[in-house]
């Protein structure tokens, strides 16, 4: 659909709760309330995470070099990460680009979370943890290759008319 001059997202979304059923509505409304309840759990986060680093600094506490230090802060911006990427997600659904929260989506989340398991590990966890971890990163890896590729070929097959 071909944007007009000041037509905005919000007009769209006026426009479609119109046509939407009343569960649809109610889904509208709770992925909108989602979406601002971990906004507000985003920005409180990252005044955190900023209040920390910047004690850190000032108390000359900060030296990334230490092990610990450089897990905290790190694990810290991955949990960011992890709840703007889950907003994104919800904010898709908000804007009716999905209908519901994408497989592949719950899958990238995972995949993030476990990284930032991977950040946080200390020097002496046990080498079996390690390997269910690596394990279970590669699994859902590889699921999320499988589901791409799968879309890729569906994309490919629309655009070329043959479904």
């Amino acid at each position: 659909m071909p944007k007009e001059p000041g037509h905005t997202t919000l007009d769209e979304m006026r426009s479609q709760w119109r046509l939407m059923t009343v569960y649809e509505r109610f889904e509208q409304v709770v992925a909108l309330v989602l979406s601002a309840v971990i906004a507000v759990i985003i920005v409180v986060s990252l005044f955190q995470l900023i209040a920390i680093v910047f004690t850190l600094l000032v108390l000359d506490a900060f030296n990334p070099l230490d092990h610990k230090v450089f897990q905290n802060v790190f694990g810290m911006i991955m949990t960011l990460l992890i709840a703007m990427e889950f907003k994104h997600s919800i904010v898709r659904v908000a804007l009716r680009k999905e209908s519901i929260i994408q497989v592949k989506t719950v899958i990238l989340i995972a995949i993030l979370a476990l990284a930032r398991k991977f950040i946080i590990l200390g020097p002496d966890v046990d080498p079996a943890k390690v390997a269910a971890l690596a394990g279970t990163i590669l699994a859902l890896g590889l699921t999320y290759w499988l589901m791409r590729e799968r879309d890729d070929r569906m994309s490919e097959q629309l655009d070329h008319g043959s479904l």
